[in-house]
Parts: structure tokens; sequence; C-alpha cells
């Protein structure tokens, strides 16, 4: 069974599209926030892509907007480089750890 993606729609000022898909939500100093990617980079639509592209990654400032909805605001440039570190280690770093792992076992 297929799982459902957390997809956003986000318009700029000319009205263009672009769809996002949420990969993951995380709170950093009692604000949330969001890793996002572009849903339509990769057709695979799997973690496990098997074509080889890496994806871009984007982190957005989430925003209560009222009735149960949400605004995704960009994120400021002096806290950005933080954000990126605490993703990297605190939310993917088991992931890269799994991977390490998976790979020296294959090599045994």
């Amino acid at each position: 069974m297929e799982e459902e993606r957390d997809l956003v729609v986000f318009s700029d000022d000319e009205g263009n599209e672009k769809t996002m898909e949420v990969l993951d939500y995380f709170f950093y100093e009692g604000q949330e926030y969001a890793v996002l990617t572009e849903a339509d980079e990769c057709d695979c639509c799997d973690e496990a892509c098997e074509c080889g592209d890496e994806a871009d990654a984007y982190i957005m400032k989430v925003v209560p907007s009222g009735d149960d909805e949400e605004e995704f605001l960009p994120v400021e440039d002096e806290l950005m480089d933080r954000l990126i570190e605490f993703v990297q280690n605190e939310l993917y770093a088991d992931d890269e750890d799994e991977e390490e792992e998976e790979d020296g076992e294959d090599k045994e």
C-alpha cells in the first residue's frame, strides 16, 4: 500500500505554482519547522530513489494560520545554518548510521 504524500503548493508573485513535499517536521528552540523537497523532481516516489538524483531540500518555518491550516515561511539566513546542522545531526544522523551499518554488512 502506497503511503500518502504530504504535498503543499506554493505560488510566487507572478502566479507560478510549485508543488513541494513535506519530508519531515521538527521543533527547534520552541518553533516548528519543516523539511521540504520539490515533489516533481523525481518520479521514483521512494526514499530509496533508484534514479541516483539527489533532490534539493528546503527548510521553512511552520506557522499555524487558523482553521487547522499551516503557513510556511522562509527562514532568515542567520538561522538557516543552525537549522541545517540540527537537521543533519539530529534528524538524519540515525539514517546515515543505518546505511553505514548496512554497507559494512554487505562487504563481509
